[in-house]
C-alpha cells in the first residue's frame, strides 16, 4: 500500500504483445488471473486499441459470454451471460464500477455511453451474479479503471488525438497528466460528433474528466470527477422488409402514428459526477476502504408518442474492511454499500419535437442497500475456497403528483441473502480448476417498474436464481497459450420480459422461468515476439460462446411459449482475431464478429440473420525518448454485411430492425509529450 507504480507506456505496451501475468481486482483480491476462482476477463489498453478508439462496443464483443450493442450511435445495450429481454435501451441487471465507485444507481439502471473510450485504461468482466461483495444483479459486474500512477520522479505528459472518417465522424481529445510520488492528476477534455448512417441518427458528446491520487501517511485518496453532456438522435425500429429496401430509413410513420423524424426522437443526457475514495492501510494486515460519490442527470427524451424529462439524484456510500495477514493464506472482507436515487419524471404530448400539453408527472425514492462478508483461505498452496454472503434489499417510494387523488405506494423487496461458494484447485503451476454455486438476485430497475408507456407496475417481481459453474484456465506451451474453458447452469425465475404496445412503448412482466446453460471458450496465442525479421510479432486470440438459452414455462394468454429460444439470445457466437507485427513499427488489427441467428419474439416466429463482421485497422507508431506519435487507419464491417447491431425484441408491427453502418472508414493521430 503506497508504493509508487511505474509509469504505463499503453502504446508501447500495445505495440508489444504479451501474456505476462494479469493481476486483477475482482472481489476486493489483487491476484493473477489464473489464481482468481471466478470466470474473470480483463480488457486491456492494447485491446481497446485494436479497434477504432471512439466506442467500447467492439472490444466488449471479444468476450465470450458478453454481447454489447449499439442500436445507433451512443445507444449502448449490454448483457453478460443472459438477454436483453429486459433492456430496450441501456444498461441494467449488470453492475457497473468506475475506480470501485458505483455507475449503477439504485434502480439498477447505468448510463454507460457517458463514459469515454478515452478514459478508461482497463475494464473486468466478471460473469455470473457476484452478490457476495457487489449486491443485487444476476447478469454480472463490469469495473472500469483509469490508470493514474504515482512516479519517483515529478513528471508531466501531454496528449492529444484526432480521427475522422465516414458518416460525418469526428472525434478530438486532449489530456493533461501530472505525477510525483505522493500525488498524481488529470485533466482530459473530449468531444465526438457523428452524423450517422441512418435517418435521425446524428450524435453530439463532450466530456470533459479530472481525476487525482493523494498518498498521505496511511492514506490513498483517489477523486474522480467528470461532466457529460451527449445528445443522441434515435431512429428507431424498422421492418425486415423496408431495411432491404433502404436500411437507411428512420422509423417510418403509420395511419396512426407519427415516424421518428416527424417527432425529432432523441435523447439529451446532461450528467455531473464526483466521488472520493479513501484507502486506510490500519496496520497488521487491516485496510479500511470507504467511499462517497454523489451524481446528477437531466435527461430530456422526445419520443413517438410523448416527450419526457427526468430529473435523477444519485448517492453512494460505501465502506470496507480487509483483512490479509501477511502470508496471504487467509482473507476476510465485509462491507457495507447504499445507493439511493430521488428520480423527478414528468411527461408531456410531444408535437413535433416540441413539447405539448402535460401528461403525468411522478416523483420517486429508490434505496438500495447490501451488506457482505466473505472468507478467502488457502491451503498448501493448491486448494482455494471462498464463501461469501449478502443481504440486498430494495426500497421504492412512488406517488403520481399530477394527479392530487393519488396516494404514495411503497414497494419493498424481502431481505434476500444471496451466497456465493466457490473452490479453485492447482492442478499445476500453470492450469487451474474451479467451481462455483452462487445465488443472483435482481429487483426491477425503475425503467421496469415505471416504464415508456407511463403506467406504474408495483407487483413486478425481482428475478433470481442459482448459478453453477466449472471452469479451466491456465496457460500452456511455456506460457505463449492462455486458455479459460467454462460451462455454466443458471435457472432464473420470474425472469423479467418486455412487451410493446401498439404506441411503440414498452411495458414490462414477469415470464416464468428460463434456463440459461451454456457453454464458454477463449484463448490467446503469443506465436512471434521481438523478432528481427520482418514479421515482428503475432498474436492470436479467440472466444466462442455457445448459448442454446430457452423458456422452461411460459404462458401469455393462450400461448405458451415452454421451449422456446430465449428471446434476443443468438446461440452461437464467435470473435476472432490476429494482430501482426512488421518491422516493430506496424501492427495490423484484424477481427472477425460473427453471430448466429437471433430470435426476435417470444414465440420465435421472426429471427434475425446471422452476420459476420470483419475489421482491420492498421497502426505505424513512432517513438523517442519523449514523444509518442500513432498514426492509424482502418476499415469497419469489411464485408459490407446488411445487419442490425441492437434489435427491437417483441416490437410492435414487426419493427425489429435498427441497422448498423455498411462499409465505413476512419484515420486518426494520436500524440503524446513527455517532459
Amino acid at each position: 500500500m503506497g508504493k509508487p507504480f511505474a509509469q504505463n507506456d499503453s502504446i508501447k505496451r500495445f505495440v508489444a504483445d504479451s501474456l505476462e501475468p494479469v493481476i486483477v481486482e475482482a472481489f476486493s483480491n489483487q491476484v493473477k488471473w489464473k489464481e482468481a476462482a471466478a470466470s474473470i476477463a480483463q480488457i486491456d489498453q492494447k485491446q481497446f486499441l485494436s479497434f477504432a478508439p471512439l466506442s467500447l462496443v467492439p472490444s466488449f464483443n471479444t468476450i465470450s459470454g458478453l454481447r454489447m450493442e449499439e442500436r445507433s450511435p451512443g445507444s449502448y445495450r449490454l448483457s453478460i451471460r443472459g438477454s436483453l429481454l429486459r433492456s430496450p435501451f441501456g444498461v441494467r441487471n449488470v453492475k457497473i464500477y468506475w475506480n470501485g465507485l458505483p455507475i449503477s444507481d439504485a434502480t439498477g439502471n447505468a448510463y454507460l455511453n457517458l463514459v469515454d473510450l478515452q478514459q478508461i485504461s482497463s475494464a473486468e468482466v466478471i460473469k455470473g451474479p457476484a452478490a457476495s461483495v457487489y449486491g443485487a444483479g444476476t447478469g454480472g459486474v463490469v469495473l472500469l479503471k483509469s490508470n493514474l500512477p504515482f512516479a519517483e520522479k515529478k513528471q508531466q505528459e501531454f496528449s492529444a488525438a484526432i480521427q475522422s472518417g465516414s458518416h460525418g465522424l469526428l472525434e478530438q481529445d486532449i489530456a493533461w497528466k501530472y505525477q510525483n510520488k505522493n500525488f498524481s492528476s488529470a485533466l482530459r477534455e473530449t468531444y465526438l460528433k457523428s452524423d450517422g448512417y441512418r435517418e435521425q441518427s446524428a450524435l453530439h458528446k463532450t466530456n470533459l474528466q479530472y481525476e487525482a491520487a493523494l498518498l498521505a501517511k496511511q492514506h490513498q485518496l483517489q477523486l474522480l470527477s467528470w461532466y457529460t453532456d451527449i445528445a443522441y438522435q434515435t431512429p428507431g425500429g424498422i421492418t425486415l422488409a423496408q431495411m432491404q429496401l433502404n436500411p437507411r430509413l428512420a422509423r417510418q410513420p403509420s395511419s396512426s402514428l407519427p415516424g421518428a423524424v416527424q417527432q425529432q426522437t432523441a435523447i439529451y443526457n446532461k450528467t455531473f459526477f464526483v466521488g472520493i475514495e479513501d484507502k486506510w492501510t490500519l496496520g497488521k494486515g487491516s485496510m479500511l476502504r470507504s467511499f462517497v460519490s454523489l451524481n446528477n442527470t437531466r435527461f430530456e427524451n422526445p419520443f413517438i408518442t410523448n416527450y419526457e424529462f427526468r430529473n435523477e439524484t444519485n448517492t453512494g456510500i460505501g465502506v470496507q474492511w480487509i483483512y490479509q495477514p501477511n502470508q496471504n493464506s487467509i482473507q476476510w472482507i465485509s462491507g457495507l454499500e447504499w445507493l439511493y436515487n430521488h428520480s423527478v419524471i414528468t411527461d408531456f404530448g410531444n408535437r413535433k419535437g416540441v413539447r405539448d400539453t402535460l401528461q403525468f408527472s411522478d416523483n420517486i425514492f429508490t434505496n438500495q442497500w447490501t451488506g457482505y462478508t466473505q472468507l478467502q483461505k488457502i491451503f498448501a498452496h493448491r486448494w482455494q475456497l471462498n464463501a461469501g454472503i449478502s443481504f440486498n434489499q430494495q426500497l421504492l417510494s412512488y406517488q403520481r403528483t399530477s394527479d392530487p387523488l393519488a396516494n404514495r405506494q411503497l414497494k419493498s423487496t424481502a431481505i434476500v441473502p444471496a451466497p456465493r461458494f466457490s473452490v479453485l484447485f492447482n492442478l499445476n503451476k500453470n492450469i487451474a480448476a474451479y467451481s462455483i454455486i452462487a445465488f443472483g438476485f435482481s429487483p426491477p430497475s425503475l425503467a421496469e417498474v415505471r416504464p415508456s408507456d407511463g403506467n406504474y407496475y408495483g407487483n413486478l417481481a425481482p428475478e433470481k436464481g442459482w448459478n453453477f459453474e466449472m471452469g479451466l484456465k491456465g496457460f500452456l506451451l511455456q506460457n505463449k497459450l492462455q486458455l479459460d474453458i467454462a460451462y455454466y447452469h443458471f435457472k432464473l425465475n420470474d425472469a423479467i420480459v418486455k412487451r410493446t404496445n401498439s404506441g411503440g412503448a414498452e411495458y414490462f412482466i414477469n415470464a416464468g422461468t428460463a434456463l440459461q446453460q451454456g457453454f464458454e471458450l477463449s484463448g490467446k496465442l503469443q506465436a512471434i515476439r521481438n523478432s528481427q525479421h520482418i514479421v515482428s510479432s503475432l498474436f492470436v486470440w479467440t472466444s466462442f460462446s455457445y448459448q442454446p438459452y430457452h423458456f422452461i414455462n411460459y404462458q401469455q394468454g393462450n400461448s405458451s411459449f415452454a421451449g422456446n429460444a430465449l428471446t434476443g439470445v443468438p446461440k452461437k457466437i464467435l470473435a476472432l482475431g490476429i494482430d501482426l507485427g512488421i518491422f516493430k513499427k506496424f501492427i495490423l488489427h484484424s477481427n472477425l464478429n460473427a453471430v448466429s441467428t437471433i430470435p426476435l419474439t417470444d414465440a420465435n416466429d421472426a429471427y434475425a440473420d446471422p452476420y459476420q463482421l470483419v475489421q482491420l485497422k492498421l497502426d505505424y507508431l513512432y517513438r523517442d525518448t519523449r514523444h509518442h506519435i500513432l498514426f492509424f487507419a482502418g476499415i469497419d464491417n469489411l464485408l459490407n454485411q446488411q445487419y442490425s447491431l441492437g434489435n427491437d425484441i417483441n416490437a410492435a408491427g414487426k419493427r425489429f430492425y435498427n441497422p448498423a453502418s455498411e462499409r465505413n472508414f476512419f484515420a486518426g493521430l494520436r500524440f503524446k509529450l513527455i517532459k
